[in-house]
C-alpha cells in the first residue's frame, strides 16, 4: 500500500492508495503553517490518519509521495510560491516521524502520473496533462518515465503572445496569462463591463460569483458575448496545447483543472478541432488525442502515491 499527499495553498489531502490505484481512504485538514518542521510533522500525522482509516498499519506502507505546488528536486522543496518553502529537505523531516521511502513531486506532476497509471493516460507511454487553474501546470510522461523533479515543466510560462500581459513570473505574454481559470475570470469580468445587457451577470448572480463556469454557463443560454468570451479563451488554450504537442508528439493531452469540466461543445470540441488544423501533425506522423482528465480532484493523491513507479 502507498499513501499519497496533495498540499493545496489552502488544504492537505492523504489517501490510502492500493496497488490499482484505488483510493482506500482519505484525510484532510487545513494548512496552518508554522515553519518547515511542523509543516513536516502534519504531513506524516496525516498520512498515518489515513492509514488508520483505511484500516492498515504503518508497516503495511511501501512509500509516501507528496506533491507540492512548485520545484522539487531529490528530497528537497527548492520553492513554493503559496507556501514560505525554500531549499526544505523535505524528505528528511518527514522522515524523523514517519520512517518510510519518501518521494516528491510537483502537484502538476503527480496530476499526470495518477491519470497515466489510472485514468485517461491509461495505455500511453508518452502522456500529457494540462490542469487549468489559478495557473497551468503541464505534468509529462515520456517512454513511461516523468520528467519531474529539477526537470519539471514550467509550460505556463511560454509565451504565446509577444509583448502581451504582464505575468507574475516577470515575463509579458505567458500563456498561463491568457487561458488559465484566473484568466478566464478576467476575460469574462472585462466582457461583463463591456456589455451590461449579456447574459453573464444574470448567471454569474445564479452561480453566486464571476468564476470560470460562468461564461460558459451563460454561453449553453445562447448568449452571443459569452460565447465570444468563450471562442477567444479556446483559441489561447489551443496556442500552447499545439505547441505543447509539436514539441513533445505525446499520444494523449489531457486537460484538468476546474475549467475542464466545461460543456464538451464549448470547450473540448473546438479545442480538438483547431488543434488538428494547427498542429504539425496534419502533414503525417503520430496524431494526438486531446481529451478531458478523469480523476478529477483524486489525480494528485493517486499519483503521489504512485511516483516511485515513474521516477
Amino acid at each position: 500500500m502507498f499513501v499519497g499527499i496533495d498540499v493545496g495553498g489552502t488544504n492537505l489531502k492523504a489517501g490510502l492508495v492500493d496497488g490499482e490505484g484505488r483510493l482506500l481512504a482519505a484525510a484532510r485538514r487545513p494548512l496552518h503553517f508554522s515553519g518547515a518542521e511542523a509543516f513536516a510533522a502534519d504531513l506524516a500525522e496525516l498520512a498515518l490518519q489515513a492509514v488508520r482509516q483505511g484500516g492498515a498499519a504503518p508497516e503495511d506502507l511501501e512509500s509516501v509521495g507528496i506533491g507540492l505546488p512548485g520545484a522539487v528536486d531529490g528530497g528537497e522543496v527548492v520553492y513554493t510560491a503559496n507556501i514560505p518553502l525554500k531549499h526544505v529537505p523535505l524528505e528528511r523531516l518527514f522522515r524523523q516521524h514517519l520512517d518510510i521511502p519518501v518521494y516528491l513531486g510537483n502537484d502538476a506532476d503527480c496530476a499526470a502520473v495518477g491519470e497515466f497509471f489510472c485514468g485517461a493516460g491509461r495505455g500511453c507511454r508518452d502522456f500529457v496533462v494540462v490542469t487549468l487553474g489559478t495557473g497551468i501546470g503541464a505534468g509529462i510522461i515520456l517512454n513511461g518515465r516523468l520528467q519531474g523533479g529539477a526537470a519539471s515543466s514550467e509550460a505556463g510560462h511560454m509565451a504565446i503572445m509577444q509583448g502581451g500581459e504582464l505575468c507574475n513570473c516577470g515575463r509579458r505574454g505567458c500563456w498561463e496569462r491568457y487561458a488559465s481559470a484566473t484568466a478566464l475570470i478576467a476575460q469574462t469580468r472585462a466582457a461583463m463591463e463591456a456589455h451590461p445587457e449579456s447574459g453573464l451577470h444574470a448567471a454569474a448572480e445564479a452561480l453566486g460569483a464571476v468564476d470560470g463556469r460562468t461564461a460558459f454557463q451563460a454561453a449553453l443560454a445562447g448568449d452571443e458575448t459569452a460565447l465570444a468570451v468563450c471562442r477567444q479563451y479556446v483559441e489561447y488554450l489551443a496556442g500552447g496545447t499545439t505547441s505543447l504537442i509539436n514539441i513533445l508528439r505525446p499520444e494523449a493531452v489531457a486537460i484538468g483543472g476546474g475549467v475542464a469540466a466545461a460543456p464538451e461543445q464549448l470547450l473540448l470540441e473546438p479545442l480538438r478541432r483547431i488543434v488538428e488544423q494547427e498542429a504539425y501533425a496534419r502533414h503525417g506522423g503520430r496524431v494526438t488525442r486531446v481529451v478531458r482528465a478523469e480523476l478529477g480532484n483524486d489525480a494528485g493523491i493517486i499519483g503521489a502515491a504512485f511516483l516511485e513507479k515513474v521516477l
